[in-house]
């Protein structure tokens, strides 16, 4: 276990010119230590440590923890919600609860995790979370509508609906209200359950 004991502030970066290459090491070694021992304990040389690299290194991107944090955090989930079409929106949200659950059982979903309880005391940490993860799976939600409409199976209007927000619902409050498990399984029943059935009483086409 790396060591947690180091100061969290340098005046300046300085030094070499950054080396891009090593942003993907650096954040996946945050979000590990994040699910590790959470945002209070977290420090800049636990993070050198776990990354491998210098603390120079560290601090040449980031001179605080909460800069450190926030910018991994506005980057988390780009990658999980970015999905195909797969012709239908029942298959779009199969597609995108089952994206949701990856992101949920990462290394990205228990840094979210160790991070809730920190954010009502960190605004730019809060910010961050709302204009990353939550923004990017909002947008592809909204992907799914879109297409939906385009393909004549919903009416416009959903995107920001109450209904819209019911069907993602279930499967945040099973991970981070109830902590049960969240797995294919369940997110095919709040598709078959949930979803299809609220769609179609509003009026869909599936």
């Amino acid at each position: 276990m790396p060591v947690l004991s180091d100061p969290d502030v340098r005046p300046s970066r300085g030094g070499r010119p950054r080396d891009p290459s090593r942003d993907g090491v650096i954040r996946a070694a945050i979000l590990r230590l994040l699910g590790e021992v959470g945002y209070g304990a977290l420090t800049m040389d636990a993070v050198a440590s776990e990354a491998g690299v210098g603390k120079a290194t560290i601090y040449r991107r980031w001179r605080t923890k909460e800069e450190l944090v926030v910018d991994t955090v506005a980057e988390l989930n780009s990658v999980q919600a970015e999905l195909r079409d797969t012709g239908s929106i029942q298959g779009d949200l199969r597609a995108l609860l089952g994206a949701m659950v990856g992101m949920v059982n990462s290394p990205a979903g228990a840094a979210t995790q160790a991070l809730l309880s920190s954010m009502q005391h960190q605004p730019a940490l809060a910010q961050a979370f709302r204009e990353g993860p939550m923004a990017v799976w909002r947008s592809a939600f909204d992907q799914v509508w879109e297409r939906g409409e385009q393909r004549g199976e919903i009416d416009p209007g959903l995107s920001g609906s109450l209904i819209a927000e019911a069907i993602g619902a279930p499967l945040v409050q099973r991970w981070l209200v109830n902590g049960q498990p969240v797995d294919e399984a369940f997110a095919d029943a709040v598709v078959d359950q949930v979803a299809l059935p609220l769609l179609r009483a509003n009026g869909a086409k599936l």
